[in-house]
């Protein structure tokens, strides 16, 4: 049933946003040299690698880590690639991931393939079993905020409670930290 949901939520959002992403992909390549889209290795359900493409808002030659953990952060970001982080508009790509199967709209933010910590912190908690998301339960409770085990609680606590229901209320939250532009470090 989610998977028809995603589907139906993905033909929705396509008709709104199709404008505003050729917008998007022509500001970026505009503004910056380099891809429109960056591939990101990721870590999705049973921890298969599988890559999740987003609107690139970093410069060519940023370190491949979790921006957590990049030093000077900011530095490495193009002209439009604060806006864009902060209005998540970098995350719209993975439509494309939700169209494939390898996202839904809502489950655990995917981990990128070397953090390990986290990856094996989801795993002995039985998260891997989940499709991962766009947005979840940990990004509508502090998103970049969040240290990694109040992230896995979260997760943890999105596998146990899982359900339409649940999805669409977490849909609506994202909505509206997206609006407020919170959560988001960089």
């Amino acid at each position: 049933m989610k998977r028809i949901v995603d589907l139906i939520l993905l033909l929705i959002t396509l008709v709104f946003l199709s404008i505003p992403m050729l917008i998007v992909a022509i500001i970026v390549k505009l503004t910056s040299p380099g891809p429109i889209v960056f591939w990101s290795d990721r870590v999705g359900q049973y921890n298969r690698i599988f890559r999740m493409p987003k609107f690139r808002t970093m410069q060519v030659n940023t370190p491949n880590v979790a921006t957590h953990l990049l030093v000077g952060a900011g530095s490495y970001l193009t002209p439009v690639g604060g806006f864009l982080r902060k209005s998540s508009l970098d995350e719209l790509p993975q439509l494309w991931s939700v169209f494939i199967g390898d996202m839904s709209f809502v489950g655990p933010r995917p981990a990128l393939y070397n953090q390990e910590d986290l990856i094996a912190m989801r795993t002995k908690r039985g998260v891997e079993v989940l499709v991962p998301g766009i947005t979840g339960w940990a990004q509508v409770n502090g998103r970049d905020e969040l240290d990694l085990t109040k992230k896995v609680n979260l997760d943890t606590q999105y596998l146990q409670k899982q359900s339409i229901s649940f999805d669409f209320y977490i849909l609506f939250l994202t909505v509206l930290k997206v609006f407020r532009r919170e959560g988001v470090s960089h």
